[in-house]
């Protein structure tokens, strides 16, 4: 059902699913199988902002704790949790949300090194998100091959609140229109594109919950897998009133930003000085090859967005809604920290960042390019965080 044209783009779904399905996912893969990708560092401990989550405390204080000790070498171990008093009150709840929902934590001595090494690479010059603070204590670095995003039992009054107040608070609307909103009523493209990229995500999200659901969980094993009926009433026609299309076409146009992102970012990532650094030589030079391939692939799609069709009008007016967009955005960044599962919570915290991170190279064009072919990129940077969740993102699209 999802076929055909996307509103607002010249491109349509087909032209997309060869590219990525053939040319650009089988590469993409690859690069974030590397050390240098595989490994996202994250506070997954600040309090929500917003509200007062003690609803969630049981439930998140037991994710949190990573494999068992004795399975962790101690030297590897990144960190001691404790239960609160409370999470022991919370025994029954929180024993499941660990068991769906725990982090593994563990890295190897040679990865620990190279990650004194990363930190050197990493100044902060964030723009869209509320970016943790990576020197905090609190902040630790987890394998994402190790925790892949699936469905972890999260679900209910808590979640709904948090994809709630995103949408309410944070999508530019006509006020007396309640959720979600159809296209076309009257708003300007820059803030349906805002509406339909926080869609889009909610989209990615949910496909990858129904596609790697627990199925089957007994003493002896846990299977995941996809789960159709999940998937259908989240997007079939007919159950979601023609909403679950309009909802996967979303995705798609999400898809198309970061992906003008990646090829426009390209003389960032082609100079010299910079290095995908692991301290792995070979491996890292083979790296930095793959990623100049794929953004190369990136930079040949034929059917790109428009983003000049963006902030275009009168330079005032222009100004005024770019730092709007840039604040609400902002403002969705910290509502991952309101998530109550430590697993869901490091997915969100990771592609709201990958999406903030490509809205800040699309509103930094002039600026790359300017950049020296040779030498430092002053005007322009990327930390570490920034571009292994700009790629991470894009790879769960």
């Amino acid at each position: 059902q999802v076929t055909g044209h996307l509103d607002d783009c010249t491109c349509d779904v087909e032209t997309i699913d060869a590219f990525n399905n053939y040319k650009l996912f089988p590469r993409l893969n690859e690069l974030l199988e590397s050390d240098y990708f595989r490994y996202y560092k994250v506070n997954l401990k600040k309090p929500c902002p917003f509200w007062n989550d003690n609803s969630h405390c049981g439930i998140r204080d037991c994710a949190v704790k990573p494999c068992p000790s004795e399975e962790v070498p101690d030297g590897v171990r990144s960190g001691s949790f404790k239960y609160s008093e409370e999470a022991n009150n919370l025994a029954e709840e929180c024993e499941e949300a660990k068991r769906l929902g725990a982090v593994d934590g563990s890295l190897s001595e040679e990865t620990q090194q190279a990650m004194l090494q990363w930190t050197r690479h990493d100044d902060s010059s964030d723009s869209f998100c509320e970016a943790d603070d990576i020197s905090s204590p609190d902040a630790e670095y987890v394998d994402l091959l190790l925790n892949p995003e699936r469905y972890t039992g999260y679900k209910g009054p808590d979640a709904w609140k948090i994809w709630n107040s995103i949408y309410e608070e944070n999508c530019f609307k006509p006020q007396n229109v309640k959720r979600p909103l159809a296209p076309g009523r009257g708003i300007c493209v820059e803030k349906r594109a805002f509406y339909k990229l926080i869609s889009g995500l909610h989209a990615s999200i949910n496909i990858h919950l129904s596609a790697r659901y627990l199925l089957q969980d007994t003493w002896s094993e846990k299977k995941w897998g996809p789960n159709v009926t999940e998937f259908q009433q989240r997007f079939d026609e007919v159950i979601t009133r023609g909403e679950g299309p309009r909802r996967l076409k979303n995705l798609y146009f999400l898809y198309l930003i970061e992906l003008r992102a990646l090829s426009k970012v390209l003389p960032f990532f082609q100079r010299p000085a910079f290095q995908l650094y692991t301290g792995n030589k070979s491996q890292d030079v083979e790296m930095k090859n793959l990623l100049l391939e794929i953004l190369h692939l990136a930079k040949s799609f034929p059917l790109h967005f428009d983003e000049n069709s963006f902030f275009a009008g009168n330079k005032k007016e222009a100004a005024k809604l770019k730092e709007e967009f840039r604040l609400h955005f902002k403002n969705i960044s910290k509502i991952m920290d309101c998530v109550g599962c430590f697993k869901c919570r490091l997915w969100g915290k990771l592609q709201t960042q990958g999406l903030g991170t490509a809205l800040k190279i699309l509103f930094s064009e002039n600026l790359i390019e300017k950049i020296p072919e040779g030498g430092p990129s002053y005007g322009f940077q990327l930390t570490r965080q920034e571009i292994v969740a700009l790629f991470n993102a894009f790879g769960r699209l």
